[in-house]
Order: structure tokens, then C-alpha cells, then sequence
């Protein structure tokens, strides 16, 4: 299982055994991928394989991770891997930084150049009804003189977008308070405080699909609706995805709160979880500004 140490002595730094979960995991990722794209081509056939391809990943990712939890109980796991864990969470949150400064860069470019160019008189005589205006809401008023889209609201920032801006809100706050409960080892008040936690990150999960369900049947609003409406579903749809992932996260990490694990000294675990979701609440309050009140 690990490099060779003296009973109850934990390793300088542990060096798992061949692992068969990184190839198991990517072939269920292969199927998510293959039946997604025979699904989005109108074969049938392709959202079953894609199911199966869901189902297989999480399978096998429960039980990498059930390992790599019984490898930390165990006392396998030192200071130099908790330097490694810190790092690779680091570098992650960098990368989702990164993935979405792609998505508002799209947006910064549309409004701010994109939009005016193809307004200006240079593009006049290709344009000659195209009106560079932001949100392009209305027909005429779109990049689609030939009215392919549909008219559309906008979606404002009252009261749904506000509502789930104070829910991240506060479960950051619970959540840095189940924190020092858990520095201060009262296992009781962080587990309850983390409950709170995880079923505010599923409120705000239920009021964004009630956003979504009015703005499709009373705005008309869809991933179709012009570039406001592909940047719109595209950010705050990607954030929601990250929000189920941190909310999940959490959940777990509850759990395991609850079977006991974690120490005040040691519980980078939860730590982790942690930096995700202050992460999901920094990005979604420049959502807040940027695509609902701008």
C-alpha cells in the first residue's frame, strides 16, 4: 500500500501503490463523453451511455476517495502531504479562477468591444439595422437583423439574484463559524453549524432553478437569446454547477465530521472544502455585479 515504515510511525511522506481508480475514472469519463456527443446529434442511445458513463465515474470515484480517507485515518498521511494537499487545492482554485475570468473576459469583450465595432460606421453598409446597444433585448435591436432572435427580458437583480447573494453570504459566514469550532474542538457546534451550511448552499440551488424555469417561460430569456442571453446562462450556469460540487464537498465532509475524523491540529480536509466555497461566493458576488446590476 506504501512505502515500507515502522509500525504506528507516520511516513515521511507516503508513496501510494499502483492505483487501477485513474483508469477506471477516465473510462467512465470516456462514456460521459461519447454518449454526450451522440446525444447532442440525435442519437437516443447516446443519453443512456451517457448515464452509464455518470454512473460509473461516481462509482468509482466514491471508492478512490473512501481509500484515500482511510489512508489519512490510518496515519499515513504526514506534514509533507498536507504541504502537497495545500498546494494542489492552491493550484486548482487557480485553474477555476482562470475558467471563469475566460467567461467574463467574453463578456467584458462583447459589451466593450465586439458591440460598439460592429455598431460603428465602418460596418454600416454590412449592418445597416444592427443598433449597438446593451442588453440587445429587443428585435432590431440585436447582432440578428434578420430577427432569428427571439425578443427577450432581462433578468434583474431583484429579488431572486439578491436572495441568493445574501444565502452564499451568510453560509460563508456559518461556515467560517463551524471552523473555529472545530480550531477550538467543539465537534457538536461545527457539525451543526455545517448543516446549516450545506442546506443553505441547496436553497440557493433551488431558487437558481426558479430563475431559470421564469426566465424561460416568463422572459423569454434563453441560452439562445443573443449574446446577453449565451454569456448569461453560461456564467451563472457554470456557477451553479460549482455550487453543487462545493455543496457536495461540504456534505461529505459533514459526514465525516460526524463519524468523528478531523482534529483541531489536523483537518485540511475540511480546510479545503472551505477555500472552494469562499471561492463560489467571491466569484458569484462579481456575477452580482457584473450580470445583474451592469
Amino acid at each position: 500500500m506504501s512505502a515500507a515504515t515502522q509500525h504506528g510511525q507516520t511516513p515521511y511522506y507516503f508513496i501510494p501503490a499502483p492505483s487501477h481508480f485513474p483508469v477506471l475514472t477516465a473510462t467512465g469519463l470516456f462514456f460521459v463523453i461519447l454518449g454526450a456527443g451522440q446525444w447532442v446529434n440525435g442519437h437516443g442511445w447516446g443519453a443512456w451511455v451517457t448515464l452509464f458513463g455518470f454512473l460509473m465515474w461516481a462509482f468509482i470515484l466514491q471508492g478512490w476517495f473512501r481509500a484515500a480517507i482511510n489512508e489519512s485515518e490510518s496515519g499515513l498521511y504526514g506534514s509533507r502531504i498536507d504541504v502537497s494537499f495545500r498546494w494542489s487545492m492552491s493550484w486548482f482554485i487557480f485553474s477555476e479562477v482562470m475558467f471563469f475570468g475566460a467567461f467574463f473576459g467574453a463578456l467584458y469583450w462583447t459589451r466593450l468591444h465586439s458591440l460598439p465595432n460592429l455598431g460603428s460606421l465602418e460596418n454600416a453598409l454590412l449592418w445597416p439595422d444592427f443598433k449597438a446597444v446593451w442588453p440587445s433585448a429587443a428585435a432590431g435591436a440585436t447582432g440578428s437583423p434578420a430577427g432569428i432572435v427571439e425578443p427577450f427580458t432581462t433578468m434583474g437583480p431583484w429579488p431572486l439574484p439578491t436572495i441568493n447573494t445574501l444565502l452564499l453570504l451568510t453560509s460563508g459566514v456559518t461556515l467560517t463559524i463551524a471552523h473555529h469550532a472545530l480550531v477550538a474542538g467543539n465537534r457538536g457546534k461545527t457539525i451543526l453549524w455545517m448543516w446549516i451550511t450545506v442546506l443553505l448552499g441547496a436553497t440557493f440551488l433551488c431558487v437558481q432553478a426558479y430563475e431559470y424555469m421564469h426566465a424561460y417561460r416568463d422572459l423569454n430569456l434563453k441560452l439562445s437569446s443573443g449574446a446577453y442571453g449565451s454569456t448569461f446562462f453560461m456564467l451563472t450556469g457554470f456557477h451553479g454547477f460549482h455550487v453543487l460540487v462545493g455543496m457536495l464537498m461540504l456534505l461529505f465532509i459533514t459526514l465525516r465530521l460526524m463519524k468523528g475524523h478531523f482534529t483541531p491540529q489536523r483537518h485540511f480536509g475540511f480546510e479545503g472544502a472551505a477555500w472552494y466555497w469562499h471561492f463560489v461566493d467571491v466569484v458569484w458576488l462579481g456575477l452580482y455585479i457584473v450580470v445583474y446590476w451592469a
